[in-house]
Formats: C-alpha cells, sequence, structure tokens
C-alpha cells in the first residue's frame, strides 16, 4: 500500500478534501473553480494572507471553507486533507510541493513545476519514493483547438505531418508588472516560462521528443524587465519541426495552429473560451454547454487555399473540456488511474525550456 493509499484509506466514500495553496489569478480563477465543479473533490481550505481573497473565496464557496495565512497550517492539518494544489508564484513551487510531499500529501501543481528540469526531476524521484502523485497543471491540454487538432491527427487527416506553428500571442502594449514581468531570475517570470510551458508541452504531447531547440527572445516594451516575444523551433526525434511563439507585442494576431502535412493542414483562429468564460464568473456544469465555440471560429481542413478567403472545408471543433484534468486527478487518486499529467513530462519541456533561453541567449542551435 502506497503513502496515497494509506492517507485516504480511511476515507473512500468521502469527497477528496483538498488544500489550495495561492488565491490570485491561477487560484481563483482555474484551479478553485475546477476542483469545486468536480464530482469527488472538495474545496477545503484556500491559503492567502490576504484579507481581502479570502474574503472573496467564501464569499463564492460558502462561509464553511476554511482560509489560512500560511501553508504551514495544511502541513499541521495533513491528516484531514487528500490533495494539496499549489498556484503560488512560480518561485514558490519547489518548495512548498517538496514540503506538502514531505508531508504525506499528493500534489497538484501550476505549470512550470519549477525553474529547471533538474528541480522538477528531484520532485518526481520524491514523490515516487512515497508512493505520492505528483501532477502539473497543464489545462491547454484540453483546450477545444489542441483537443479537435489530436482527433485530426488520430483520423490521419492531415497525412503526416511536415511543420506544426502554434501561436499563444496577445497584444498589450504596457507591461502590468508583477511577479510574472519580472526579469529577476529567481522569480522565474516572462513568457518563456509563462506562455512558453504551454507551447511546448503542447507540441511534444503530439509530435514527441525534442532533439533540438533554436529560440529568439526579446524585450520589446518600454519599462519591460522580461521576455515578451519569443520564439521557439523544435526539430522533434521523429523530423516534426514546431515553430511555437509566445509574445504580447503582437498588434495583428496569428493563427492559433497552423499544422502543415502531407496531404492537408488545419488552421485555427482564437483563443478557447475557457478562460474567458472562468474569468466571467462562469462555471462548469451550468445551463450552458461548456467550451462550445460558435461555428465561425471553427477552423479550417484543407490544401492549397486560403482559410482567409473561406478555403478547405470547416473543421467542427470539439468542445473545451478543462474540468477532464481534475475528474482524472480525482480518478488517479481513487482508482489508481493514470497521472493525467507527470512531472517526468514537465521535466521534459523544462529541457525545451532551458535549451531556449540559451539558444536565446548565445545565438545557437541547442542538442537535446
Amino acid at each position: 500500500m502506497t503513502s496515497q493509499d494509506s492517507h485516504q484509506g480511511s476515507r473512500q466514500d468521502a469527497p477528496l478534501r483538498v488544500g489550495l495553496v495561492g488565491y490570485g489569478l491561477a487560484g481563483s480563477v482555474f484551479h478553485a473553480p475546477l476542483i469545486a465543479a468536480t464530482e469527488g473533490l472538495a474545496l477545503d481550505t484556500v491559503v492567502t494572507s490576504n484579507p481581502e481573497r479570502q474574503a472573496q473565496a467564501r464569499a463564492e464557496f460558502g462561509p464553511g471553507l476554511r482560509c489560512a495565512a500560511s501553508a504551514d497550517e495544511l502541513w499541521e492539518r495533513a491528516g484531514e486533507l487528500d490533495l494539496i494544489v499549489i498556484a503560488s508564484p512560480n518561485k514558490t513551487h519547489v518548495p512548498l510541493a517538496t514540503a506538502a510531499l514531505k508531508a504525506g500529501l499528493p500534489v497538484v501543481v501550476d505549470k512550470p513545476l519549477a525553474g529547471t528540469a533538474a528541480e522538477a526531476r528531484t520532485l518526481a524521484e520524491l514523490a515516487d519514493e512515497r508512493g505520492l502523485l505528483l501532477s502539473v497543471f497543464q489545462n491547454r491540454r484540453w483546450d477545444n483547438d489542441f483537443r479537435t487538432l489530436r482527433k485530426l491527427l488520430a483520423e490521419d487527416a492531415l497525412g503526416e505531418v511536415q511543420r506544426f506553428e502554434s501561436r499563444f500571442e496577445r497584444w498589450r502594449p504596457r507591461p502590468k508588472g508583477g511577479w510574472r514581468e519580472s526579469g529577476a531570475p529567481e522569480e522565474i517570470g516572462g513568457l518563456l516560462y509563462d506562455l512558453g510551458s504551454h507551447v511546448v508541452d503542447q507540441a511534444l504531447v503530439l509530435f514527441g521528443p525534442a532533439a533540438s531547440v533554436y529560440a529568439e527572445s526579446d524585450v520589446r516594451r518600454p519599462g519591460a524587465e522580461a521576455d515578451d516575444d519569443t520564439f521557439i523551433a523544435i526539430t522533434h526525434a521523429d523530423g516534426v519541426r514546431s515553430h511555437l511563439y509566445v509574445s504580447a507585442t503582437t498588434a495583428q494576431l496569428g493563427p492559433r495552429f497552423r499544422v502543415l502535412g502531407a496531404r492537408a493542414g488545419y488552421v485555427k483562429y482564437g483563443l478557447d473560451p475557457q478562460e474567458a468564460a472562468l474569468r466571467a464568473g462562469l462555471r462548469p456544469g451550468g445551463d450552458a454547454p461548456w467550451g462550445v465555440e460558435d461555428e465561425s471560429l471553427w477552423g479550417r481542413v484543407g490544401s492549397g487555399e486560403s482559410p482567409l478567403t473561406g478555403g478547405g472545408r470547416p473543421e467542427p471543433t470539439l468542445p473545451g473540456d478543462y474540468p477532464a484534468y481534475y475528474a482524472a486527478i480525482a480518478a488517479a487518486l481513487r482508482e489508481n488511474a493514470p497521472n493525467p499529467v507527470t512531472a517526468h513530462e514537465a521535466a521534459a519541456a523544462l529541457d525545451v525550456l532551458e535549451a531556449a533561453r540559451t539558444s536565446a541567449r548565445d545565438g545557437v542551435t541547442v542538442t537535446l
């Protein structure tokens, strides 16, 4: 019996009680609503030292929600909890995940898991030694466009893929400040590790390990400290080339995906609607369909035509499904189902991000 099994064995029929560390953007917009919407999980405690955020959490999830000013309070109550979710600033991910695992608790960590692949692998080894789940919240694997592209590839609708273009672009000409845009190395800020964590993870899921990495990374905006315009080129071991763009300085947004195969291509504009819905206070499980976009936003599949002039056929976009991540976490804890995103996968993505940083700094292609 693993530590995880022993920890939960006495409460098999009760909801798994979750402690959430951090109630900023990630905690309040993504994790808390998705945890609360998942059958078999119960949001027990939110950790934030901010009184306004504590009040905000209780207003949404009820006066019975417990609030704590420090994660240390969770370790003291480890026997009352079944899962820790870490949605605090990037620099705290490794120490908090280490403390949770040493307290005998399974852990979900928001991306990036760590600042280096070595730190990620050390955490993975600790989790394996303790027999505990360690998972990384890579929610963009459940974006509508990504799910649709995986379906097309499974059906061999495009033929052998030659190039995968993925863009996560924004138009934010003025820095917003905060740790995410800090240039201090210890903060693990900048778009390479923020949005880059998503596009690299998606590329590796689709096309497998990276053989080499080339990158260009710039600080474009006046007053900006960290990279805000980055390009990453991955040559995968199977020969596919991924061209990945993350930017806050894009005055005209490109397609989210442009995938070129030997027989056809797939082009898709627009972002998955789930983040906007969560920000607006909508929740999965309500009356309205979740993660569904209008037909006018569907991508197109074809060959030799321009999708901008209606070329190719429309490809219905599958609904986005962020709730599937936490449903998979509940199944992993209850039924020993597969971990939806492992720490080893996160470490492989961090190998690419570290190589990209080296490439951009030194002007070289990095072989992995």
